[in-house]
């Protein structure tokens, strides 16, 4: 799906706005002397942004609108580094509003619907995003933000709540608390609406199942707006993204080369209408593919396929690259498992050790499970794994990301 005539001209309206800002991207692009794109094969030769360039441009290097129009900043949730730094125009907020509101329609949620947002406030996107998305709709929002697990059941059953969005992990605490408490009838959950993190399907039927409610993915990082950028429809895998304010492409990684509809590679994004802080051709390290096909619920909105995983997720272990999405798809053959898996990494006597911890009832032989999963492991990646077999509720669980792996060799 490349880049149309309206896209292209609204792409050349930012890079004239950054060129005349003169703000950090501004700088670059007068640098490599690029003031506009005529065609499809000029706009993919542009210069990719990414997240270092954003660092460097701290605090406000961004800034690309008057300073008077700024009336809100966000910044990323990374943990390394210089924080980034988005500032948001009135417009750049309404925009944002707008996609997350799109995004509830198309989860079939309405005005008639109390949304409890359990993700944070302040800096971070999530929170404030999620509740600007509700207010456009016209819903309730029970703004509770993370945390305090006895006040959200609390309101959860007094507010007879009917649509939860969280992040997955804690999306799986509340569905286990829910049971533990045997509270269930007391909950009307209907849907979810789940974002920040990479989930699997073993993790995603076991919320739906728990909770008995839908569940929807919703798309979004802090560089671009926020959550909300795209969004599944019902009963499909893929998310519908909203190309009338952003551009999407798929490529290599490694190469940076452009490829066909259908592949897997890393999404870039261009903002189209973004007035605070635009972006062109922002590699996000996601992997995915845009679906080529029509969808069938009708929506004529493009898609992505469900987010596979990050180019940096990629551990080097024994020579071997893994990805996490490769341990999680083995797990999955094991149906005794939960959705909970931990892997970590260490670097013991001169050599390299993984050790997955994975989680099941009391009624299963632990050592002979952790024999067959070492050996499927090593039969489908290449090298044998210490399997660690621990009771269900023995991992932890997070109000936020889980964090799944953890890599010591570099503590």
């Amino acid at each position: 799906m490349k880049i149309n005539e309206k896209q292209l001209e609204q792409v050349n309206d930012r890079i004239k706005a950054l060129v005349s800002a003169d703000s950090f991207y501004g700088k670059k692009l007068k640098e490599a002397g690029i003031t506009r794109v005529d065609s499809v094969e000029e706009f993919e030769k542009l210069p990719f942004s990414e997240k270092n360039d954003l660092r460097e441009a701290y605090p406000l290097g961004l800034m690309t609108a008057p300073e008077e129009e700024i009336v809100r900043i966000h910044s990323s949730s990374g943990t390394t580094g210089l924080p980034v730094i988005i500032p948001y125009t009135k417009k750049d907020v309404d925009d944002w509003a707008t996609m997350f509101a799109r995004c509830y329609e198309m989860a079939g949620i309405t005005k008639n619907d109390r949304i409890q947002i359990t993700p944070g406030y302040g800096l971070w996107t999530a929170g404030i995003g999620f509740q600007a998305g509700c207010e456009k709709l016209g819903a309730m929002a029970v703004p509770m933000g993370p945390g305090n697990t006895d006040k959200q059941l609390q309101m959860m059953m007094d507010l007879k709540t009917t649509v939860l969005c969280s992040t997955s992990s804690y999306a799986l605490l509340l569905a286990e608390e829910i049971e533990k408490r045997g509270i269930k009838d007391k909950i009307h959950l209907k849907k979810g609406v789940i974002g920040s993190e990479r989930w699997g399907k073993k993790m995603r039927e076991r919320i739906a199942n728990e909770l008995g409610i839908e569940l929807y993915d919703i798309y979004g990082l802090t560089e671009i707006y926020g959550p909300g950028i795209g969004i599944n429809c019902p009963g499909e895998t893929g998310m519908h993204y909203w190309d009338d304010f952003i551009y999407i492409e798929i490529i290599d990684p490694k190469t940076g080369e452009v490829l066909p509809d259908g592949e897997l590679g890393e999404i870039v994004i261009t903002t189209l209408v973004k007035e605070g802080a635009p972006l062109i051709r922002y590699r996000t390290h996601d992997l995915s593919r845009i679906i080529p096909e029509p969808c069938p619920c009708g929506s004529k909105y493009p898609r992505l396929d469900v987010i596979m995983g990050r180019t940096d997720d990629m551990m080097k272990i024994k020579g071997v690259n893994v990805f996490p999405a490769q341990i999680e798809e083995i797990l999955r053959d094991f149906p005794m498992l939960s959705s909970e898996y931990q892997i970590r990494i260490s670097h013991v006597d001169g050599k390299d050790t993984l050790r997955i911890y994975v989680e099941t009832d009391g009624t299963i032989d632990f050592a002979a499970l952790a024999k067959k999963i070492a050996s499927s492991v090593k039969s489908r990646i290449g090298f044998t794994p210490i399997v660690k077999v621990v009771e269900i509720g023995v991992l932890p669980r997070s109000e936020k990301k889980t964090k799944r792996v953890i890599d010591e060799r570099y503590d």
